[in-house]
Formats: C-alpha cells, sequence, structure tokens
C-alpha cells in the first residue's frame, strides 16, 4: 500500500534549539487552518506527545525503527496519510544524534529533514551549519531551514543571505514569549498542567504565520503494510490503570496493543481516588510520583487498597515512578521523605543529575521486550533482581524485581514490541529470562 501526503521530519542540530514548540506551533498552524495534521514523534518520549496531542487534536504515536520497529514506522505513517492533510514527525535530540538517529527514520521512510537552527548570536555562519546538516548525509534530503529567536528584520536578511546554493530559508521566527513552555528535569512540563496551552499554541502559531511558515512542505509517498492481527492473549481480564498528573507516562501503542489483545481498560488515579476500580491487574506507570509524594502518602485508603491488591497476589507492573511509588519510602528534591506503598523494600531518593538515560531491552522466551530507561533517582533496597534488561550497546541496564505478582523496575517497555511478554505479565505468569538475569 501507499499514498503520497505532505511530509517533514522537524529536526535541528542539538536539543535545545526550539524544535519541539516550532513542532507543536506548525501543527496548530495548519490546523487553525482547516487541515488534519498528524504528527509523530522519533524515540522514547511522553512529555513532548502530550503537547502535540493538545496543538493537533489529534493522538501522537512513537516512531523508531529500533524501539517500535521499522515496519510499524511505515505502517503507522501510512495509515495516518489516508485521512490526514500533512504529516510532521518531531525528531529527538540533533538530526545525527543516537542509533537510529531523527535521519536515518527520515531516510527510510523518505521524509525530508527541516531542522529548526537557533539563530541567536550568529550571523553568516547560520549558513555554515546548514550547509553542514545538509551534506553531512548525502542520502537525507534537507533542502531548507527554519530560523529560530531571530532578532531582527535585518538579522533575518543576514541569515536568508548566508543560505549556501540549493538550500532555503524557509521562514526567520522572531524572539517572541509565545514559542517559550515551561520545562523541568525530566522535559516540558505536562500538558494538563498549562492551563492556558490552547491560548500559547494560538499565539505560537500566529507568529509561524507572521513569519511565512504556513505553506505546506512537499509530498512525499509513504510505503507500508498492515501487520497481522493481535492474538486475543488478554481476553476478559480486567487491567486498571493508574493515570494522573503523578502516573501519565503511558504510550499509546502500549494501551492499543493491550486492548487489542482483549483486555479491558479502566483508569484511575492514585493521588484522588479512595478505592481501586475491580481489575484482575494493575499497572502502575511512570511520571512524577516525587512531585506529588505528600499527597500519595497521606492518601491511605489507595495505599491500603494496592496492598491488599499485592497481598493477594494479583499481577501489578510497576515502571520507573511506578517503582518508586512501590517502595518503602521515597525521598523528593526537598529531602522530604514519604512512606509509600512498601511492596519492594527499600528507599528511592531523588538525585541532582540524570542517573539513567538510553535504550534497552528485557530479553525473555516469550520474546524481547525493547524500550527505554531515563531517570533522575536511585534505588537502594536489599531485595536481589531477578533479571536485567540489556543496554542497545550490550552491558547490563535496569534491574527488574519480582514479588509475587510484581514486576518492578525503572525500565519503560514498549509493549507491541513483545505482546506474549506483556500478556503474560498482567496475566501473572512465571517469566523466564534468557538473559543479563536468571530464570524465575
Amino acid at each position: 500500500m501507499k499514498h503520497t501526503i505532505p511530509a517533514a521530519m522537524i529536526s535541528a542540530p542539538g536539543s535545545g534549539q526550539g524544535k519541539s514548540m516550532v513542532t507543536a506551533a506548525l501543527a496548530r498552524l495548519h490546523r487553525n487552518a482547516g487541515r488534519k495534521v498528524r504528527v509523530f514523534k522519533h524515540g522514547p518520549d511522553y512529555l513532548d506527545p502530550m503537547v502535540l496531542e493538545i496543538a493537533s487534536g489529534q493522538p501522537v504515536y512513537q516512531l523508531h525503527p529500533w524501539m517500535t520497529g521499522e515496519a510499524e514506522c511505515r505502517w503507522r505513517l501510512l495509515e495516518a496519510a489516508q485521512t490526514a492533510d500533512l504529516i510532521l514527525v518531531e525528531g529527538s535530540m540533533g538530526l545525527f544524534d543516537g542509533d537510529p538517529s531523527s535521519g536515518d527514520l527520515a531516510k527510510l521512510m523518505g521524509i525530508p529533514a527541516l531542522p529548526v537552527i537557533d539563530a541567536y548570536g550568529m550571523a553568516q555562519t547560520f549558513g555554515a551549519v546548514a550547509l553542514g546538516l545538509a551534506s553531512y548525509d548525502p542520502q537525507l534530503p534537507v533542502h531548507q531551514v527554519i530560523a529560530n529567536k531571530v532578532g531582527s528584520p535585518y538579522h533575518a536578511e543576514l541569515l536568508r543571505q548566508s543560505m549556501p546554493p540549493g538550500m532555503e530559508l524557509l521562514g526567520a521566527i522572531p524572539r517572541n514569549d509565545a514559542m517559550n513552555i515551561p520545562d523541568r528535569h525530566l522535559g516540558l512540563v505536562q500538558a494538563s498542567e498549562l492551563h492556558d496551552l490552547n491560548e500559547r499554541l494560538d499565539q505560537a502559531a500566529a507568529v509561524l504565520k507572521e513569519a511565512g511558515l504556513d505553506a505546506l512542505p512537499k509530498p512525499v509517498t509513504l510505503t507500508g503494510d498492515a501487520p497481522p492481527p493481535a492474538e486475543p492473549l488478554l481476553a476478559g481480564l480486567r487491567i486498571a490503570v493508574a493515570r494522573d498528573a503523578a502516573f501519565s507516562f503511558i504510550y499509546r501503542g502500549n494501551l492499543d496493543v493491550l486492548t487489542a489483545m482483549g483486555a479491558e481498560l479502566c483508569f484511575f488515579s492514585p493521588l484522588t481516588d479512595e478505592a481501586l476500580p475491580p481489575a484482575d491487574a494493575l499497572w502502575l506507570p511512570g511520571g512524577y510520583p516525587e512531585l506529588h509524594a505528600a499527597t500519595l502518602a497521606t492518601n491511605t485508603p489507595m495505599l491500603e487498597a494496592i496492598r491488599r491488591f499485592h497481598g493477594a497476589g494479583k499481577p501489578i507492573l510497576a515502571e520507573c515512578g511506578g517503582l518508586m511509588a512501590c517502595t518503602e519510602q521515597l525521598t523528593d528534591k526537598q529531602g522530604q521523605t514519604h512512606q509509600l506503598l512498601g511492596l519492594l523494600p527499600g528507599h528511592a531518593a531523588m538525585a541532582n543529575r540524570l542517573v539513567a538515560l538510553g535504550l534497552q531491552s528485557l530479553d525473555t522466551a516469550l520474546g524481547q521486550l525493547r524500550g527505554h530507561t531515563y531517570h533522575h533517582s536511585t534505588l537502594d533496597t536489599p531485595r536481589e533482581p531477578a533479571a536485567r534488561a540489556c543496554k542497545k550497546a550490550g552491558s547490563p541496564g535496569e534491574a527488574v524485581y519480582l514479588d509475587k505478582g510484581l514486576v518492578a523496575t525503572y525500565f519503560h517497555g514498549y509493549f507491541p514490541s513483545a505482546p506474549k511478554l506483556v500478556a503474560a505479565i498482567f496475566r501473572g505468569q512465571p517469566l523466564t529470562f534468557t538473559s543479563n538475569g536468571k530464570d524465575s
């Protein structure tokens, strides 16, 4: 199958250039013009997609040739193209950073890269940066760039004149508060916390329109094949999923594959609810429990409900922030220590630096679960891990702890990469790890 549609990979020379807000503003600009815009995010990321969904009004999925698989990348784009007028893909880090990089994804999918370059403090050197991005990999088309944080019309003209032959400055975005969005230690502030986000996006879209960025990118032809139907491995199972300001790091693809396998999902808030919904299994995803530890610690009815669920031996998957909530104590960034679930002996504490970052996988007899790790906290526990994930580079990664039906780890898994393993976890079935760990 194939389909032709305007598409672009919004990238940058590195992090901090403004590509996230430019992508969101472009999506809102074209949405406000009456177009249906589908946006995707390269690589593992929970926070940018939250903003991009608000900007576009459409679901946002991850694309990553290693984590989600090349075939899924192709299908996601092709499926979106059937009903959309425009596809945007937001890159991660710099255009050529990582393995596979945003540039690698663009090449595989046949989508041109459109770098956003922070022009603050630059004049003619801007053209040299653009030329370097365009010539570094001859197989990747880079014909246009966007200048960000431009100081004046004269500054924009200098940038335009610096363009090398065959390249075009598509637009020059002036410095404007509308193009800023707050962030914290794990990235952007969650979209749900920005009560004026829609107004911010409309203002940013107006800035981009004034900069001449309302033209559609050139059409590309996307190809792909639909995946086979999911097996009904979770038919009849009801999974309670924690989802609120403390537990929000959830891939849409993960929810989709659970329902495709027959599970019924019910959502609850460990922050505000006092009881678990009736369920056969529980998922505590990542998020910001450290920002809400005091509220979690004082919601005694919920803590007791989860403890009873665990005591009954029912399946619980706790990822990253979910793992932190399962410990006996959590010390936040202010040095305050809070008593939490106590399902896993030990103490989680926020660190002053990034502790772990990167792609990892968990190898089992039921498949290889691919995903990533990214956290600013440490765990001190006497519990021996049942296994360890494996870093993409090959060395041991995050520990995986088992207790009754509990599977707890800092590792974030992309469920569609190993649906049989995910089904076994939520059914509480025995797991056999095949590398970097031991059988259980």
